[in-house]
């Protein structure tokens, strides 16, 4: 499986959210929401989830293993900076990254 493409679709001026992402898998599937992130100085990948009637949280789309989670937070963190690089900067709001880049599994 190949990440073939990750969007920074918006950016917080404010953490903890900093970022929300997109990753489109094999240029066949896509992944909405995954939020980037800031606790203690680090930054690290939220998937998206959904409440449950018990109030508890549920994520919808999530990897299945240790070496493919770094590898998918390892491709939105780094988009993430190459956003913020770029002049993206975090101000509020819709924005939408030209970063695009391929990571092989």
């Amino acid at each position: 499986m190949e990440i073939t493409d990750v969007k920074i679709r918006r950016t917080f001026e404010t953490a903890p959210l900093r970022a929300v992402a997109s990753v489109t898998f094999d240029d066949q599937f896509a992944v909405h929401d995954i939020k980037v992130i800031e606790a203690q100085e680090k930054l690290f990948i939220v998937m998206p989830s959904r409440k449950n009637g018990d109030g508890t949280y549920r994520d919808i789309a999530h990897p299945i293993n240790a070496p493919f989670r770094h590898t998918l937070e390892h491709a939105v963190l780094d988009a993430y900076r190459h956003h913020a690089d770029e002049g993206g900067g975090t101000a509020a709001g819709d924005t939408q990254s030209p970063f695009s880049s391929s990571f092989r599994m």
